[in-house]
């Protein structure tokens, strides 16, 4: 145990006391950087769900974890270094968009893992990536955090107006936990139709096809149209 203990404090050692790394450290935490990035960009590929992939953002993870880890080599402990890097950054203007809350977890651990690598703690930059992994892996396995019953929002165009007494609040009573009226309107021109637009608690998502097949019964109604909640989040 002692001589693990040994191993791990030499592998997580600072080569440098105020001074520059070597060429050889620099290529090896380099190196390793490219190793953990591409172990963090596959764990993000098999672990995705959703329409919001992109191969340019896996690509990208792999890219910031090497680029980090030469930023830092490149700093090393000059702080005349750092700030002027930093004026430097400050520059760029970063344009892009992320939606999901997850893909800036993933930029972030790449961050870290680049940071730990370029100043060569690297136990601490293998232990936190392969943690990390097994982490993402656990939640998407388990399906950690998916939220039942499903939200969704139904949306149609009905000639007439729908009384306590209309077949479409029973319809909605059998499939759903609870529902709302978000908004009514008529279409206007003359026209007697009126747009609905609900929002659903559903007990169970595999029922909704039978559900719509259902209100596609009732007469008069038109334009049926159901989003679940999920689905809005991914796009």
């Amino acid at each position: 145990m002692d001589r693990i203990a040994e191993s791990f404090w030499r592998l997580e050692e600072t080569p440098f006391a105020g001074g520059v790394f070597s060429p050889e450290d620099m290529l090896l935490s380099l190196l390793l950087a490219f190793v953990l990035g591409q172990v963090l960009a596959w764990v993000y590929y098999f672990t995705h769900s959703g329409l919001s992939y992109s191969r340019s953002f896996v690509q990208a993870l792999i890219l910031i974890t090497v680029v980090v880890a030469m930023v830092m080599g490149v700093i090393g402990t000059s702080i005349v270094i750092a700030v002027g890097l930093m004026g430097a950054l400050a520059i760029i203007r970063f344009r892009n968009i992320i939606k999901d809350t997850r893909d800036i977890a993933f930029i972030f651990c790449a961050l870290v893992i680049g940071m730990a690598t370029g100043f060569h703690r690297y136990t601490t930059a293998i232990m936190g990536t392969a943690i990390l992994s097994l982490i993402v892996l656990y939640m998407y396995v388990t399906g950690f955090g998916t939220h039942e019953p499903h939200n969704g929002f139904l949306r149609f165009t009905l000639r007439g107006h729908i009384d306590p007494k209309h077949p479409i609040p029973g319809i909605l009573k059998r499939f759903c936990g609870n529902f709302t009226l978000i908004s009514s309107q008529e279409s206007g021109f003359g026209s007697p139709a009126v747009e609905y637009a609900y929002q659903l608690m559903i007990r169970n998502a595999a029922k909704n096809e039978l559900m719509l097949s259902e209100l596609k019964k009732v007469e008069g109604i038109e334009n049926i149209s159901l989003t679940m909640q999920e689905q809005l989040l991914e796009v």
